[in-house]
C-alpha cells in the first residue's frame, strides 16, 4: 500500500444548508418546531401504546418501536443542525463525525428491517387471520424487533469500519449539515473507488432486499384484500395504505441519496433534510390520523384528563 503524507484531521467543517446568514436565522424557528413536534409526536405514540391495553397487540408493539427508532434517527443530526444555524463556524470533531455515520446507518438500517417486519405482521393478519395469534405471539414479536436492531447495528458498524480505513490528510469541508458517507469519502487522500463500491454494495443489498420484500408483501396483501369479501377489507386497506405511505417516504430519499445519486448539491441537501427531519415527523402523524384505534385511545386519554 502507498505511503501517504497524512496529518491527523481532528475535526470537519460543515458548510450547512445555505451560506445566507439571514436565511439561516429564518430557518431556526421552523426547524426547532419540527424537531419538537417529532420528539413529542413519537414519544407520545410510544407512551400511548404502553398505557392503553387495547393497543397491546403485535401491530402496535411494532409501531411503538418504529416511533422510538424515528425519535432516535431524528435526534442524531437535527439538534446539531439547529445549533449550527446560529454558529459562524460549523465544526464537528472526527469522533463526532464517525458517531453520526454509525448512528444514521444503525437506526436507518434498523428501520428498514422493522418496516419489513411490520409488512410481515400485516401479511399474517390479512392473509392468514386464523393463525395470526399463534404466528405473531409475544416472543416472536420481540425476536423480530431484536433482529431489526442487530441488523441495523451490524450495518452501521460495517459502514463505520470501512470509513475508518480512510486516511484524511487535508481537505475537511463537508458541503452538508451532517457527516454523510459519500461526502466524507471525497475528503480522503486516496482513491476511494473500490471502497465506494463496497459501501454502496453494503447499503444497496440491505435497502434493495428490504424494498423488494416490502413490494412483494404489500402486493400480496392488496391482492388478497381485493379478491376476498368486503368484511374488514376497508380497515385492512386503510392500515396497509398508512404502511405503504411510510415505506415510500422512507425509501424515496434513500434511493436518490445512496442507490441513484443525482449529484446536485441542493437536491442532496433537500433529500437529506427530508430523510432526517421530515420523515420521522410524518410517520406518527400518518398512523395517528389514519388509525381508528389510535384516535380512540387519544380520545379516551383526553376524556380521563
Amino acid at each position: 500500500m502507498e505511503d501517504y503524507n497524512q496529518t491527523v484531521v481532528s475535526e470537519f467543517i460543515f458548510q450547512g444548508l445555505c451560506t445566507s446568514k439571514e436565511l439561516q436565522i429564518f430557518l431556526l424557528l421552523p426547524f426547532s418546531i419540527l424537531y419538537l413536534m417529532t420528539v413529542v409526536g413519537n414519544i407520545f405514540v410510544v407512551i400511548l401504546i404502553i398505557i392503553d391495553h387495547h393497543l397491546h397487540s403485535p401491530m402496535y408493539f411494532l409501531l411503538a418501536n418504529l416511533s422510538f427508532v424515528d425519535f432516535c434517527l431524528s435526534s442524531v443530526n437535527t439538534p446539531k443542525l439547529i445549533i449550527d444555524l446560529l454558529k459562524e463556524n460549523k465544526t464537528v470533531s472526527f469522533g463526532g463525525c464517525m458517531s453520526q455515520i454509525l448512528c444514521v446507518h444503525f437506526f436507518g438500517g434498523g428501520e428498514m428491517v422493522l418496516l419489513v417486519t411490520m409488512a410481515y405482521d400485516r401479511y399474517v393478519a390479512i392473509c392468514r387471520p386464523l393463525h395470526y395469534s399463534s404466528i405473531m405471539d409475544r416472543q416472536k414479536c420481540i425476536c423480530l424487533v431484536l433482529i431489526s436492531w442487530v441488523i441495523g447495528f451490524v450495518h452501521g458498524m460495517s459502514q463505520l469500519i470501512l470509513i475508518l480505513e480512510l486516511p484524511f490528510c487535508g481537505p475537511r469541508v463537508i458541503d452538508s449539515f451532517f457527516c454523510d458517507i459519500p461526502l466524507v469519502m471525497k475528503l480522503a487522500c486516496m482513491n476511494t473507488d473500490t471502497l465506494e463500491f463496497m459501501i454502496n454494495a453494503d447499503s444497496g443489498v440491505l435497502a434493495t432486499t428490504c424494498f423488494i420484500l416490502l413490494l412483494i408483501s404489500y402486493t400480496y396483501i392488496l391482492l388478497t384484500v381485493h379478491l376476498h369479501s368486503k368484511d374488514g377489507s376497508s380497515k385492512a386497506l386503510s392500515t396497509c395504505t398508512s404502511h405503504i405511505i411510510v415505506v415510500v417516504l422512507f425509501f424515496g430519499p434513500i434511493i436518490f441519496i445512496y442507490l441513484w445519486p443525482v449529484n446536485i448539491t441542493w437536491v442532496d441537501k433537500f433529500l437529506a433534510v427530508f430523510y432526517t427531519v421530515i420523515t420521522p415527523l410524518l410517520n406518527p402523524a400518518i398512523y395517528t390520523l389514519r388509525n381508528k384505534d389510535i384516535k380512540n385511545a387519544i380520545k379516551k386519554l383526553i376524556n380521563h384528563m
